[in-house]
């Protein structure tokens, strides 16, 4: 091979290698998962579940239009020094730094409020976090999305309402709220308070200590209330304690009305029989025969790539939970690149406009699979929750079953508490709230 011969040929690797490097970029997504303490049954699902629809994205599609989705984990221990750690460690890993941070926890969503405007990170808080978040127009940069504690709080009443013949039948009633000692545990209050004033019910409040393995005190205060309801806003192992203990006590798990994070498998199955007729909220449903599903078994797990070691899990409430959270992500990234461009790693703040603008009608959910597991969801600066809807599931003893439609939250209310707290918050800390008008 003579000289000119070997320059050309080397020109022509040279180039098909910075072609290679150009379509190989990726999209670091950082995830501040627990799979370890007291909570880790519930982490290890959600997590797992997202980290098999990135990895059915990467394998099936090949990426979001040709950038491969590249993550790594960051145990926090539902701990929130490690939480901020973890958000620390990981916000300038990748490409273009770490493009959103979904911890999965109340209390770490606290504790990083103030970082993710500052470093310009999307924070995710899925049906859980920081309720007033949703008034995009104080924070840019959270997202409470689906539908917030708030709003879930709204729709427990309506059920319970529906149960007993309608909001007026709610006068004189009694409801005893069991809840985790917490942040997260106290999120409902406000908004129990507020309707317990429209619709007069009797509302007492009973809190569980961390992490809610003795509950006999509260059992006998329910015991000598006798109330017409409990709402079990609970987490880990205080959930199949509560029903094991109202089983003790002679109290109907009918009803009993748990919040999403009381309502999966891991809460009912240790229980056994006592959980049989308990209901619980959801955002997502349980169930494998969903398309999304089958797809990550065919694309994922039938090529050993799974991320869960226990294969029965998958159908679950806390692993479609956690795929909900992988679908989601993905569609923020390419509505994302819609606008930033095709085929390149996005930065954070580009990512966050994804968020912002997602559409995902009844029509897209379709075509992703996933018609029914989870609602329509539209968000924009105003509005950065985007539902409100929630279903509720009733264990039969065996399984989850669905027994409403999605059932709409009471925007109007929860609408003015949340922009009550954000301009409160706003004040505080001295933010000038964005104009939407100019966001269009």
């Amino acid at each position: 091979m003579n000289l000119k011969k070997t320059v050309i040929l080397g020109a022509a690797v040279a180039g098909l290698l910075g072609s290679s490097m150009a379509i190989a970029a990726e999209q670091f997504i950082g995830l501040p998962s627990y799979r370890v303490g007291p909570y880790a049954a519930g982490g290890s699902g959600i997590y797992g579940g997202w980290i098999d629809y990135m990895q059915m994205i990467n394998e099936r599609d090949g990426g979001i239009n040709g950038v491969k989705l590249a993550w790594e984990e960051c145990e926090t221990e539902y701990n929130n020094a490690r939480g901020v750690e973890c958000y620390e460690r990981l916000k300038e890993k990748g490409e273009t730094g770490n493009s959103v941070f979904q911890p999965l926890s109340t209390g770490i969503t606290y504790s990083v409020l103030d970082k993710v405007a500052k470093d310009k990170i999307p924070l995710v808080t899925m049906g859980y976090g920081r309720t007033d978040a949703a008034d995009g127009r104080v924070f840019p940069y959270v997202f409470p999305l689906i539908t917030t504690y708030w709003s879930q709080a709204t729709t427990m009443v309506k059920y319970i309402a529906g149960k007993e013949g309608g909001t007026d039948k709610l006068k004189g009633k009694k409801i005893a709220l069991l809840y985790h000692d917490s942040a997260y545990g106290k999120e409902s209050h406000a908004v129990l308070e507020k309707m317990a004033e429209r619709y007069g019910y009797e509302l007492t409040k009973l809190a569980v200590a961390h992490p809610g393995n003795e509950q006999q005190s509260q059992w006998l205060q329910i015991r000598q209330l006798r109330p017409d309801w409990v709402i079990l806003w609970g987490w880990g192992v205080m959930n199949p304690t509560a029903l094991k203990s109202a089983a003790k006590t002679g109290f109907s798990r009918e009803k009993m009305v748990g919040v999403w994070w009381s309502g999966a498998e891991e809460d009912t199955v240790p229980a056994g029989s006592a959980a049989k007729g308990f209901t619980a909220a959801g955002y997502n449903v349980a169930g494998a025969d969903y398309p999304v599903i089958k797809d990550i078994e065919k694309f994922v797990y039938a090529k050993g790539h799974g991320n869960m070691e226990d294969k029965s899990r998958i159908g679950s409430v806390y692993y479609n939970r956690g795929v909900v959270h992988g679908l989601i992500t993905v569609e923020a990234i390419r509505k994302a690149q819609e606008k930033y461009g095709k085929g390149k790693a996005l930065t954070g703040e580009q990512v966050r406009w994804g968020f912002e603008n997602l559409d995902m009608d009844d029509k897209r959910l379709g075509e992703l699979g996933a018609t029914g597991f989870l609602p329509p969801l539209k968000t924009s600066c105003m509005d950065h929750e985007g539902s409100g809807k929630v279903k509720y599931q009733q264990w039969d003893g065996n399984k989850w079953n669905v027994v409403t439609d999605w059932i709409d939250a009471d925007k109007e209310m929860v609408r003015g508490m949340i922009e009550e707290s954000a301009a409160a918050y706003a004040k505080e800390k001295g933010i000038t709230p964005r104009d939407c008008s100019k966001e269009m």
